[in-house]
């Protein structure tokens, strides 16, 4: 019987089964979904300072916390709200990071009132399409890039927090704005053909 082969993924991806599902059907992949782009953008400020394998294997309980990242809910918390997530084990119970995500979502919301959605604004800043990298090894690819510190500045002026150049560009490759999977990685490929809106 033959063996099979396994496919070759993006260095950074573990063998964790929770890192490998989301690199192989999530990293990547352009999202134009409002609800999903919030998603994770509270789940990229989470992760300030820590790994993303930590925030992963945190999400189902953050989706529950936070009313399945309901950004008009949760841009209603209030103190008692706040003390609530303090004591919940199953999030990272940071008071800065738990009062960003309820500043972050007011400023979403007023951003979807200028423009008509969050999708049509935060796009802008890679003029609609994915930048398409061709990066042959991990240490290639930056950790912030021009288009990165230009939505960081703007984030910022609009109210945002932990929104700082390298958290943006962490946010950019999630949400598939660049794809960043090295060329040696089957991911890769697979992106380049799904670079469409």
């Amino acid at each position: 019987m033959a063996k099979s082969i396994m496919p070759i993924r993006c260095q950074w991806c573990s063998d964790d089964p929770l890192y490998i599902q989301y690199h192989d059907t999530e990293w990547g992949v352009p999202v134009f979904d409002d609800g999903k782009l919030f998603e994770f953008l509270m789940l990229e400020g989470a992760q300030a300072g820590l790994s993303w394998i930590t925030v992963l294997r945190k999400r189902e309980t953050y989706r529950k916390a936070f009313d399945e990242f309901s950004w008009e809910k949760i841009a209603a918390y209030d103190e008692a709200k706040v003390a609530e997530l303090l004591q919940d084990p199953g999030i990272i119970r940071n008071r800065l990071k738990i009062a960003a995500a309820i500043q972050n979502a007011q400023a979403f919301m007023k951003i979807i009132d200028s423009h008509g959605s969050f999708a049509s604004y935060i796009w802008q800043f890679v003029e609609g399409a994915p930048i398409r990298n061709n990066w042959q090894s991990i240490g290639e690819v930056p950790a912030q890039s021009k288009e990165s510190e230009r939505m960081s500045k703007d984030l910022k002026k609009r109210g945002f927090r932990f929104v700082g150049p390298t958290i943006c560009y962490a946010y950019m490759q999630a949400v598939g704005m660049v794809n960043d999977h090295t060329t040696d990685c089957f991911r890769h490929s697979q992106m380049e053909t799904c670079i469409k809106k």
